[in-house]
């Protein structure tokens, strides 16, 4: 699974989402095979260079262009999909 909760007693009602790390630096975007970034926020993993953002559900990342959300600010994309 790629995001665990942190399940601290301050923040156990409201237990944030966490990535795993290792499993976050062989993640790549499937358009681009360019890194991703975990935008906590949103839950979701973000492809700068393709200007995508795709879904986290239930802990498993949605690596499917289809079901990725474009990002705000197309100006930075380096690649179009």
């Amino acid at each position: 699974m790629l995001v665990t909760k942190n399940t601290s007693e301050e923040n156990y009602m409201n237990a944030k989402m966490t990535v795993d790390t290792k499993l976050l630096e062989i993640l790549v975007c499937p358009v681009t095979k360019q890194p991703l970034r975990y935008e906590e926020e949103n839950g979701e993993l973000v492809s700068e260079a393709a200007g995508l953002a795709y879904p986290i559900r239930d802990g498993i990342p949605i690596m499917l262009a289809d079901e990725a959300r474009p990002l705000d600010g197309d100006k930075n994309r380096q690649n179009d999909p």
